[in-house]
């Protein structure tokens, strides 16, 4: 069979196989896969099957290794009437935060890769708050690594220093022995280490006792 033939055949058993459905799917449920179907289907376009789905798998890590490097860091405030903490956004300015209360939610293993990322992503957030107590919402973090504990530990100390308490919440089992077996667990002690957030506020609003609604939280972190 002629090249041109060939090459042919193929062109029209391969347009089958493009779904721009899916494309859009994609896209409506999340961006970044999004972009990665369109490198796998450039790369295949351009380089080859193998080659494409190489720099497909290449830039899906690269992609991943950044995530991991640079976990986000949420500001929460309370839905009112319930105990749900929330991330804060311009669609719900009616939840509640406490003054001088600054509840921050941080995910995934934090480690000696991220740790300083994390560092930079909480000093603005408790500069602008100016709170009396910062509350580190754990229980989303499955790994807290040693090089990380010793800058957290480091941190609660320039906190203190400064007026500022620092409580933990939600450690899940391992994280809590690993605190607890610590100079940072030692500083802080049973009376800053909360369950979970609705004890931590419920502390804090005995001690303090002022909560303010419907202020819109302005993502800093960049």
């Amino acid at each position: 069979m002629p090249e041109a033939t060939l090459a042919a055949v193929v062109i029209v058993y391969s347009v089958g196989l493009i779904k721009p459905a899916e494309f859009k799917t994609i896209l409506k449920v999340r961006r970044t896969e999004f972009l990665w179907a369109l490198a796998a289907f450039a790369g295949v376009v351009l380089l080859g099957t193998l080659e494409g789905i190489l720099v497909a798998i290449i830039i899906s890590l690269v992609g991943l290794a950044y995530q991991v490097a640079s976990p986000p860091v949420y500001v929460l405030g309370r839905k009112p009437g319930t105990n749900v903490f929330r991330p804060q956004s311009r669609e719900h300015p009616e939840d509640e935060t406490f003054s001088g209360l600054l509840i921050l939610r941080l995910e995934g293993r934090v480690f000696f890769a991220n740790a300083e990322r994390i560092g930079e992503k909480m000093r603005p957030l408790v500069a602008e708050a100016n709170p009396r107590v910062v509350c580190l919402d754990l229980s989303g973090v499955f790994d807290l690594e040693y090089t990380a504990l010793k800058m957290l530990t480091e941190a609660e100390k320039k906190q203190r220093e400064r007026g500022v308490m620092v409580w933990l919440v939600g450690l899940n089992p391992e994280v809590l022995r690993t605190v607890q077996n610590s100079e940072l667990g030692e500083t802080l002690g049973r009376e800053r280490m909360f369950f979970n957030l609705e004890r931590a506020v419920e502390t804090f609003q005995r001690q303090w006792g002022r909560t303010r609604q419907g202020e819109i939280y302005k993502d800093k972190c960049g």
